[in-house]
């Protein structure tokens, strides 16, 4: 049986799917409901009693560092440990054995979400007898993950992104281990793509005849990694939230579930929930719609906003048609002009995407 259990959660990712927003920032401290990404792993852990903490960091790691901290604001303990090259999980593993150690762990992928927390996957690694215990979940397509095969309650057999899937259960981004995977992770090749796959250091467990056993989930899971990925885990997010006025609301309709935090002012305008308003937002002559996430600093004015997320202190001002699914980088402005005749007039970041519906 496990005893005290680590936490270590992947933060190093350069995140190229969801460029140009992470040119400029770390993808894990993209915001879901106003929430950095990260934060929402780092809560789950510490909800499930894990609060000794280390996250791999990368190229990243000074933004994640100052947003963290030392951790004691989430009630966790942080240590950073830097992953000098994206090598792949196990190798996040191995860089990872000095803060490690001799105990058992968690590991989780710092761009997921999971609405049920891991508190579940934990009790059930720290009261079995299990070498590692990984989280799965039934997916449509299971050719995209790494799969499970199962006999009985044994994983069997694990197969990164097979072209003919033997069964349509999936890896989720989390992880539990004894430090029987420190040799495993030693004793495989870089894959075809030039990383130590954890798959296949589990699958080197298996090999060696130790039991790793399956958690199957049935909340919902996301990667965050890709923009429509985001947006759905904003939507989820927000369907649970508990209306909230913390802000000034004059001459305006509210509707349904809405957070308006401290600081935040919705003039003459319309806001129909689930919805959160950041810290000293402004929404003035204009129409936030479901599932809209507006960061601190934000200004929506003669503008409607839907289904979308526009982080902090960017600008939606003056926009004859709908913004929707849409997301709006830190600082960004969409604004239509008063000159005449009319046009469009763009200053566009490497990698982004404008469509003109």
């Amino acid at each position: 049986m496990p005893g005290t259990l680590k936490g270590l959660v992947l933060s190093g990712g350069a995140g190229t799917r969801l460029r140009p927003i992470t040119h400029t920032s770390a993808k894990q401290l993209v915001p879901v409901a106003n929430k950095p990404v990260l934060f929402y792993g780092l809560e789950a852990l510490r909800d499930a009693g894990v609060t000794d903490i280390g996250i791999v960091v990368g190229d990243t790691h000074e933004e994640i560092e100052a947003a963290v901290g030392d951790g004691s604001e989430l009630g966790i303990r942080a240590t950073y440990i830097r992953q000098e090259d994206p090598l792949g999980l196990a190798h996040a593993v191995l860089t990872a054995e000095g803060f490690l150690q001799d105990s058992s762990f968690v590991m989780y992928l710092g761009d997921n979400l999971l609405r049920d927390g891991i508190t579940a996957l934990v009790d059930q690694f720290r009261t079995g007898g299990s070498d590692a215990l990984i989280q799965l979940q039934r997916v449509p397509d299971p050719e995209s993950y790494g799969v499970a095969e199962l006999d009985g309650d044994r994983v069997i057999r694990l197969v990164e992104k097979p072209k003919e899937p033997a069964s349509d259960l999936a890896l989720v981004g989390v992880y539990m281990f004894t430090p029987a995977i420190f040799e495993s992770a030693k004793a495989i090749r870089p894959s075809e793509r030039g990383e130590l796959e954890i798959t296949d250091a589990i699958q080197h467990l298996i090999d060696r005849g130790l039991r790793v056993e399956p958690h199957v989930v049935t909340g919902w899971w996301k990667d965050t990694g890709r923009l429509d990925d985001m947006l759905e885990a904003n939507r989820l997010v927000l369907d649970v939230i508990q209306p909230r006025n913390d802000g000034e609301v004059e001459n305006s309709v509210i509707e349904g579930r809405v957070v308006i935090e401290r600081g935040a002012r919705i003039i003459d305008s319309s806001v129909r929930g689930p919805a959160i308003i950041g810290a000293g937002a402004l929404v003035e002559n204009a129409y936030v719609g479901p599932y809209s996430a507006i960061s601190s600093g934000v200004v929506v004015r003669r503008a409607e906003v839907e289904h979308s997320i526009l982080l902090a202190n960017s600008r939606v001002e003056n926009v004859d048609a709908r913004v929707e699914s849409s997301l709006v980088g830190r600082g960004a402005t969409i604004r239509r002009g008063d000159q005449k005749p009319r046009a469009y007039r763009f200053m566009v970041g490497d990698s982004s995407e404008i469509n003109l519906l």
